[in-house]
């Protein structure tokens, strides 16, 4: 088996059409034999300004929806926007002089928008989360409101919800809030996973150490470069071109069943997408 006889699919990656490579790096990606990517709406101030209202939130996910439709013409496969609020959103509103009650209201806000644009088919899943640095108890406690407003509003309309949280190996606490919510555990991403996760679903950052970790369990996962798309941090998360080069070094070690794991079934279990039927190449 090679690259050639398989999907790629990048489960986190963000486009920039205002500031950064846009097109080009899912290009990039193609070029190395990638076939499908999630494309995240990176946080609003990077993009307009900080959301502080729902036509702020509509803005970017307009954005990113267009960006999305754009890669999936240079691809053999598609690409499928997930929209959402970053977490790091309460810092900023709350520097700006918001209490944390009144930043969530607004952040829940953007989940709310972000629930319609996949109710009516323009994305495919939700993004929340946590701050991933420390934060006052007050901030801690809303960011964690804002997080299960997302798994409410995800169960509503019946898609996945990718977290942004702190790291760590333990989230069992957090697949329990999103089951309370109606959301089961398996349409709960971990995004910036490492190999090993209790709780939802990893989405594993395809560093080799990692991945070796991931297929040693033998469970479900995804792979994900969290590539920022910023002009200033060329190749930051990951670059573009990392995800395929991650599956071929996989299937050059023998690990072809981890790799239909990742870009065939934890997709389609999670997402309910199918990466072969969308594959014209």
């Amino acid at each position: 088996m090679n690259i050639d006889d398989t999907p790629v699919l990048d489960n986190h990656l963000h486009l920039d059409p205002v500031n950064g490579r846009n097109v080009a790096a899912a290009e990039e990606f193609a070029a190395q034999g990638g076939t499908h990517l999630l494309v995240l709406n990176k946080p609003s101030w990077h993009l307009v300004e900080k959301a502080t209202d729902e036509a702020i939130f509509r803005e970017v996910f307009d954005l990113t929806v267009e960006a999305a439709a754009e890669a999936t013409d240079v691809l053999d496969g598609r690409t499928w926007p997930v929209l959402g609020v970053h977490p790091a959103l309460i810092s900023k509103l709350v520097d700006d002089g918001y209490t944390p009650s009144e930043a969530r209201d607004i952040m829940q806000t953007g989940l709310d928008v972000a629930a319609e644009y996949v109710a009516d088919g323009e994305a495919l899943a939700m993004k929340s989360g946590r701050p991933h640095y420390d934060v006052d108890d007050a901030i801690w406690a809303a960011s964690n409101e804002v997080m299960c407003h997302g798994f409410e509003r995800a169960a509503d309309v019946g898609c996945a919800i990718q977290l942004h949280t702190e790291g760590g190996e333990d989230f069992e606490d957090v697949a329990q809030w999103a089951e309370k919510r109606g959301l089961d555990r398996t349409q709960v991403v971990k995004h910036y996973s490492g190999g090993r996760l209790r709780g939802p679903v990893k989405s594993v950052l395809a560093d080799k150490d990692e991945l070796e970790i991931a297929v040693e369990s033998d469970e479900p996962f995804l792979m994900e470069t969290d590539y920022i798309d910023d002009p200033d941090r060329p190749g930051a998360v990951l670059g573009p071109k990392t995800v395929p080069r991650r599956v071929r070094w996989l299937l050059e070690n023998g690990h072809e069943e981890a790799v239909r794991t990742a870009h065939v079934e934890t997709p389609k279990a999670v997402y309910g997408i199918d990466t072969e039927a969308t594959l014209d190449r």
